[in-house]
Protein backbone atom coordinates (compact mmCIF):
# COMPACT_ATOMS: atom_id res chain seq x y z
CA UNK A 1 0.00 0.00 0.00
CA UNK A 2 1.25 3.44 -0.85
CA UNK A 3 1.28 5.92 2.01
CA UNK A 4 -1.26 8.69 1.99
CA UNK A 5 0.44 11.69 0.32
CA UNK A 6 -0.16 13.75 3.46
CA UNK A 7 1.94 11.37 5.57
CA UNK A 8 5.19 12.58 4.01
CA UNK A 9 4.00 16.16 4.44
CA UNK A 10 3.35 15.53 8.14
CA UNK A 11 6.80 13.95 8.53
CA UNK A 12 8.59 17.00 7.09
CA UNK A 13 8.53 18.63 10.54
CA UNK A 14 10.95 15.94 11.76
CA UNK A 15 14.60 15.50 10.92
CA UNK A 16 15.65 13.10 8.18
CA UNK A 17 16.62 10.28 10.57
CA UNK A 18 13.20 10.27 12.25
CA UNK A 19 11.46 10.43 8.86
CA UNK A 20 13.47 7.45 7.62
CA UNK A 21 12.95 5.47 10.83
CA UNK A 22 9.20 6.08 10.65
CA UNK A 23 9.03 4.84 7.07
CA UNK A 24 11.16 1.77 7.89
CA UNK A 25 8.82 0.85 10.75
CA UNK A 26 5.81 1.51 8.49
CA UNK A 27 7.28 -0.77 5.80
CA UNK A 28 7.99 -3.44 8.41
CA UNK A 29 4.32 -3.49 9.45
CA UNK A 30 2.80 -3.22 5.97
CA UNK A 31 5.21 -5.87 4.69
CA UNK A 32 4.04 -8.34 7.34
CA UNK A 33 0.35 -7.37 7.26
CA UNK A 34 -0.41 -5.99 3.77
CA UNK A 35 -4.17 -6.20 4.40
CA UNK A 36 -3.97 -3.68 7.28
CA UNK A 37 -5.32 -0.17 6.94
CA UNK A 38 -3.12 2.74 7.99
CA UNK A 39 -4.97 5.29 10.14
CA UNK A 40 -3.11 8.60 10.53
CA UNK A 41 -3.60 11.32 13.16
CA UNK A 42 -1.51 14.47 12.92
CA UNK A 43 -1.97 15.23 16.62
CA UNK A 44 -0.99 18.08 18.90
CA UNK A 45 2.11 16.43 20.39
CA UNK A 46 2.96 13.63 17.94
CA UNK A 47 2.20 12.09 14.59
CA UNK A 48 0.32 8.85 15.32
CA UNK A 49 -0.20 6.00 12.86
CA UNK A 50 -2.33 2.99 13.78
CA UNK A 51 -2.68 -0.27 11.85
CA UNK A 52 -6.03 -2.02 11.77
CA UNK A 53 -7.85 -4.54 9.62
CA UNK A 54 -10.84 -2.19 9.73
CA UNK A 55 -11.12 1.59 9.50
CA UNK A 56 -11.60 1.82 13.26
CA UNK A 57 -9.04 2.56 15.95
CA UNK A 58 -10.71 0.09 18.30
CA UNK A 59 -9.61 -2.73 15.95
CA UNK A 60 -5.99 -1.56 15.69
CA UNK A 61 -3.32 -4.05 16.70
CA UNK A 62 -0.26 -1.78 16.64
CA UNK A 63 0.81 1.80 16.12
CA UNK A 64 3.71 4.15 15.55
CA UNK A 65 4.04 7.47 17.42
CA UNK A 66 6.55 9.93 16.00
CA UNK A 67 8.46 12.28 18.31
CA UNK A 68 11.47 14.58 17.85
CA UNK A 69 14.15 12.17 19.10
CA UNK A 70 12.57 8.73 18.69
CA UNK A 71 9.62 6.76 17.39
CA UNK A 72 7.48 4.56 19.61
CA UNK A 73 6.37 1.21 18.24
CA UNK A 74 3.36 0.19 20.27
CA UNK A 75 0.76 -2.49 20.73
CA UNK A 76 -2.78 -1.23 21.27
CA UNK A 77 -3.56 -4.12 23.61
CA UNK A 78 -0.01 -4.66 24.78
CA UNK A 79 -1.02 -5.60 28.33
CA UNK A 80 -2.80 -8.65 26.89
CA UNK A 81 0.24 -10.03 25.07
CA UNK A 82 1.48 -13.30 26.58
CA UNK A 83 4.60 -13.91 24.49
CA UNK A 84 6.46 -10.78 25.56
CA UNK A 85 10.23 -11.24 25.23
CA UNK A 86 10.88 -7.51 25.19
CA UNK A 87 10.25 -5.08 28.02
CA UNK A 88 7.35 -2.94 26.91
CA UNK A 89 6.81 0.45 28.52
CA UNK A 90 3.60 2.19 29.47
CA UNK A 91 1.37 2.73 32.47
CA UNK A 92 -2.04 2.83 30.82
CA UNK A 93 -4.73 0.21 30.93
CA UNK A 94 -3.90 -1.41 27.55
CA UNK A 95 -1.20 0.24 25.43
CA UNK A 96 2.46 -0.74 25.67
CA UNK A 97 5.40 0.33 23.51
CA UNK A 98 9.13 0.34 22.91
CA UNK A 99 11.10 3.43 21.93
CA UNK A 100 13.07 3.06 18.71
CA UNK A 101 15.96 5.27 17.63
CA UNK A 102 17.61 2.98 15.10
CA UNK A 103 15.93 0.48 12.77
CA UNK A 104 19.02 -1.76 12.63
CA UNK A 105 18.70 -2.29 16.41
CA UNK A 106 14.92 -2.86 16.22
CA UNK A 107 14.21 -6.44 17.44
CA UNK A 108 12.37 -7.56 14.28
CA UNK A 109 12.17 -11.27 15.08
CA UNK A 110 10.72 -10.79 18.56
CA UNK A 111 8.38 -7.98 17.49
CA UNK A 112 7.11 -10.09 14.58
CA UNK A 113 5.98 -12.81 17.02
CA UNK A 114 4.33 -10.22 19.24
CA UNK A 115 2.69 -8.57 16.24
CA UNK A 116 1.02 -11.82 15.14
CA UNK A 117 -0.26 -12.35 18.68
CA UNK A 118 -1.60 -8.76 18.72
CA UNK A 119 -3.41 -9.39 15.44
CA UNK A 120 -4.93 -12.54 16.95
CA UNK A 121 -6.16 -10.56 19.96
CA UNK A 122 -7.74 -7.98 17.65
CA UNK A 123 -9.42 -10.69 15.54
CA UNK A 124 -10.71 -12.49 18.65
CA UNK A 125 -12.39 -9.27 19.77
CA UNK A 126 -13.86 -8.71 16.30
CA UNK A 127 -14.03 -12.03 14.36
CA UNK A 128 -15.13 -10.29 11.14
CA UNK A 129 -11.57 -8.91 10.82
CA UNK A 130 -10.14 -12.32 9.93
CA UNK A 131 -12.30 -12.36 6.79
CA UNK A 132 -11.01 -9.01 5.49
CA UNK A 133 -10.49 -9.19 1.74
CA UNK A 134 -10.82 -5.53 0.76
CA UNK A 135 -7.76 -3.59 -0.39
CA UNK A 136 -5.93 -1.72 2.35
CA UNK A 137 -5.98 2.07 2.59
CA UNK A 138 -3.79 4.77 4.05
CA UNK A 139 -6.11 7.46 5.42
CA UNK A 140 -5.85 10.63 7.46
CA UNK A 141 -8.26 10.49 10.39
CA UNK A 142 -7.66 13.99 11.80
CA UNK A 143 -5.31 16.96 11.75
CA UNK A 144 -4.88 19.11 14.84
CA UNK A 145 -4.74 22.82 14.19
CA UNK A 146 -2.19 23.49 16.93
CA UNK A 147 0.91 21.34 17.09
CA UNK A 148 4.11 20.97 19.03
CA UNK A 149 6.76 20.00 16.51
CA UNK A 150 10.51 19.70 16.78
CA UNK A 151 12.81 22.37 15.48
CA UNK A 152 14.83 20.82 12.71
CA UNK A 153 18.57 21.13 13.13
Amino acid sequence: MKPNPQLKKFLQAYDQNIQQLTMELRNFITGLVPQANELIWDNYNALAIAYSKSEKLKDAFCHISVYAQHVNFGFNRGTELTKVNIELKGKGKLIRHISVTNFQAFPKKEITKMLWEAIGISENLNPSLSDKATPSKSMVMSISEKKIRPNKK
